[in-house]
C-alpha cells in the first residue's frame, strides 16, 4: 500500500496526466460477472471504490495523527514526504486488514453460511413427526 501511496504522490504532481479520461478507461476482455445483474455489478464497483478512497483517506489521516504527535505543527510537504516506520506500516496493515473485514462481513458471512451441511427440511419435518 505505502509503494501505491507514494506512485499515487508522484503522479499526482505531473501536471500532464488527464485523470478524468485516465478514470474512464476501460479494462480489455470481458468484465467478472459475481452477481449476474448488470446494476448490481455496477453497485459493487462503485461500493468497492468507495472503500478503496476511503481507505486511502483513513492512511492520510494516519500519516496527519502521527506527524501532528511527533511535531506539533505540520505542512503540507510533510505529510507528502511522510514514510511509515516498521510499527507504523505494521500497524496501518492491521487497521486495513480489519476495515476491509468489515465491508466484507456480509459475503464472508453467506460464503461460511454455504460451507455449513444442512440437513434437507423434509428429513427435519420427518424427524419432527416421529417424535
Amino acid at each position: 500500500m505505502e509503494r501505491l501511496w507514494s506512485l499515487e504522490t508522484e503522479s499526482m504532481s505531473d501536471d500532464s496526466i488527464d485523470w478524468i479520461a485516465r478514470a474512464g478507461t476501460r479494462a480489455k476482455g470481458k468484465r467478472p460477472d459475481f452477481l449476474g445483474d448488470p446494476t448490481s455489478e455496477r453497485m459493487l464497483s462503485i461500493l468497492l471504490a468507495v472503500a478503496g478512497e476511503v481507505s486511502v483517506l483513513k492512511e492520510r489521516l494516519d500519516t496527519v495523527e502521527r506527524l501532528l504527535d511527533a511535531k506539533g505543527t505540520i505542512s503540507r510537504a510533510d505529510i507528502e514526504g511522510y514514510n511509515p516506520d516498521r510499527d507504523a506500516a505494521y500497524e496501518r496493515a492491521v487497521m486495513t486488514k480489519e476495515y476491509i473485514a468489515r465491508i466484507m462481513r456480509g459475503v464472508q458471512q453467506e460464503m461460511e453460511a454455504m460451507q455449513v451441511q444442512e440437513r434437507p427440511v423434509a428429513d427435519i419435518s420427518a424427524d419432527l413427526k416421529d417424535n
